[in-house]
């Protein structure tokens, strides 16, 4: 179970975004054009790069290392301050905790790194919640995030979404929303398929993961 939602303040908040959420291109486009709007600011590691580019050349096809190259290259360009590496007493601060995944301890220690408030993750059971609470962070799933994010920041995320639509050849407002419920942001889809008077007959629809 995901700890509670937050409610996002007015002011913006740090996203530590985990590598599951950026290997997923309408994921990661809604959040990078979240940024863009300047109503988060979005980090993340090398490592976590590494891992994102890392699945994506292992599951989609036609995904080479020239592809992962150009992905971390274009990251680091239009986000120049993104980049975080944890400090010896960033992991420090984790010692003596326990984690389901052991790999999930760079995440956390890259989110103390960034200053982070929020770490972005569909893995939301890796996080401990006691751990989390007590390190002044809270995990959210995508789809939590980017639906506070649409009550608070409507007019914003439509733009970005707009971007997302945007970015992609052929893409349609129905077929990003499509997208989202693919990669498991339902209420995400249902809400910016509401605020933009999409009827899709979807509401509510899971789908499987998808890039």
């Amino acid at each position: 179970m995901s700890q509670p939602a937050v409610v996002l303040p007015a002011a913006v908040q740090v996203v530590l975004a985990d590598a599951n959420v950026l290997y997923s291109r309408v994921l990661r486009d809604y959040l990078l054009y979240a940024a863009e709007q300047e109503i988060v600011n979005v980090n993340w590691s090398q490592q976590i790069l590494d891992d994102t580019v890392e699945h994506l050349m292992a599951n989609l096809a036609g995904f080479t290392s020239e592809s992962a190259r150009a992905l971390v290259d274009a990251l680091k360009e239009t986000f120049p301050d993104a980049l975080v590496e944890p400090a010896s007493e960033d992991y420090q601060r984790l010692a003596g905790f326990a984690l389901p995944d052991e790999d999930d301890r760079h995440v956390i220690a890259a989110a103390l790194a960034a200053d982070a408030r929020i770490v972005c993750s569909d893995n939301v059971k890796h996080f401990p919640p006691e751990l989390m609470s007590k390190l002044g962070l809270v995990v959210l799933t995508p789809d939590e995030l980017f639906t506070q994010l649409i009550f608070s920041y409507m007019p914003q995320m439509v733009a970005a979404h707009r971007a997302a639509v945007a970015a992609f050849r052929q893409a349609t407002d129905q077929s990003t929303i499509a997208a989202l419920r693919r990669a498991r942001a339902v209420r995400t889809a249902d809400l910016m398929a509401r605020v933009l008077g999409i009827d899709d007959g979807q509401v509510g629809t899971p789908g499987s993961s998808s890039t």
